[in-house]
């Protein structure tokens, strides 16, 4: 009966013991997402290019001042992109590094005014041919190795360095 008793105390120490080291390098809470802020709309002299590859003819651009790093480990900016034929699209966006998805929170105007798209969901980078300007943002400038960078100055240092990467990668 004592080997029992004694059993059972030396597993509740041991379960009891690994519960604080389980509690202070993991964390159960489900994520929440922070409520997301639209930037002033973009302006020109704000705009900072980035290579998105090779498979289009569109040209990239992060406006640098709308950066923000959130608490809830999101990444968000305006993207511009400027097609062959001079036509812009403006969108405010989101990329969650742990996860590689991206989000659409606004659209841009004509009038340089914001809209709400008709989906705002997060969508997997992988999953949509056409995210080649987040995947690239995802996979070598915001979110290397899958870690967010720690603040807005690194993310623009980031994008510069971008801007000179060998098209051998």
């Amino acid at each position: 009966m004592k080997q029992i008793f004694a059993l059972v105390c030396t597993l509740s120490l041991i379960a009891c013991a690994n519960k604080p080291f389980k509690d202070e390098f993991e964390s159960d809470k489900p994520w929440v997402e922070q409520m997301a802020q639209l930037p002033a709309y973009p302006d020109e002299k704000n705009l900072m290019a980035f290579d998105a590859g090779q498979v289009t003819s569109n040209r990239y651009f992060v406006d640098t001042t709308s950066i923000k790093i959130g608490e809830d480990d999101v990444i968000r900016f305006t993207l511009v992109v400027k097609s062959s034929a001079d036509a812009l699209n403006v969108s405010y966006e989101g990329i969650r590094c742990a996860t590689r998805e991206r989000k659409l929170y606004a659209l841009g105007r004509d009038d340089k005014t914001w809209s709400q798209p008709r989906v705002s969901e997060w969508q997997k980078l992988d999953f949509v041919r056409q995210f080649y300007a987040q995947r690239e943002l995802s996979k070598n400038i915001f979110c290397p190795h899958q870690q967010i960078i720690s603040n807005k100055e690194e993310a623009v240092q980031a994008l510069k360095a971008g801007m000179h990467r060998s098209i051998f990668r």
